[in-house]
């Protein structure tokens, strides 16, 4: 009922009734995966520079639905931003507007679940933008990998240390590492690490978050 009230207060506030399919129901059996890359880790200040996902359809990734894009910055960025995420301004070079690049991206969501690894930091960004260009956040269900690989780990007790670094877990479930900071590869691979937890784990939606 909570949850309803909200999504119903989120859909309000809507200013393009062309978005109105972000509220449809989920399709059977289909999830988005995704990953950004952006400036740092702060929603409030920080951007995104790159967004990858995929589809997900019938416990099946899908190669030939896959959405790559270049988010053009509204300033140079940083050495320090580089090394992080290692995007050089000559990746940028062919960047699109960030008000096309989140409708584009809006398209090839649509009202799925949203799958990702720590994801509500990157629902955060964005929302960021969403938010400034429709009215809303970002209104889809999410699923966190992480939690659902915590679920799956045998601990003596509930004060146990799981470690939920991203190397960690692919190692654990022998799942093939793909180019690490590269907004696709990262959505792919949390892809496997999903459906590979999804037949290992009880009910998918115990971990919407």
């Amino acid at each position: 009922m909570i949850k309803n009230f909200f999504r119903n207060l989120n859909r309000k506030k809507l200013k393009n009734e062309a978005y109105q399919y972000l509220f449809d129901d989920e399709p059977k059996n289909e999830y988005v995966c995704l990953d950004c890359e952006t400036t740092g880790l702060n929603p409030k200040k920080d951007e995104i520079l790159s967004i990858g996902a995929v589809l997900i359809k019938e416990n099946k990734i899908l190669m030939r639905k896959t959405f790559n894009i270049f988010v053009k910055p509204s300033d140079e960025i940083s050495i320090e931003s580089i090394l992080i995420h290692r995007i050089r301004p000559i990746d940028l070079q062919n960047a699109i507007d960030p008000e096309e690049a989140i409708y584009q991206l809006l398209e090839f969501i649509g009202s799925r679940t949203i799958v990702g690894y720590y994801i509500k930091f990157d629902i955060a960004m964005i929302s960021k933008y969403t938010k400034k260009y429709i009215g809303i956040k970002l209104p889809n269900a999410s699923i966190e990998v992480s939690s659902m690989y915590y679920r799956t780990k045998k601990r003596r007790s509930d004060y146990e240390f799981v470690d939920l670094k991203f190397d960690t877990i692919m190692k654990e479930l022998d799942i093939p590492m793909l180019g690490k900071h590269d907004a696709l590869n990262d959505a792919i691979m949390t892809s496997m690490i999903f459906l590979k937890l999804k037949g290992l784990s009880p009910a998918q939606s115990t971990f919407y978050t």
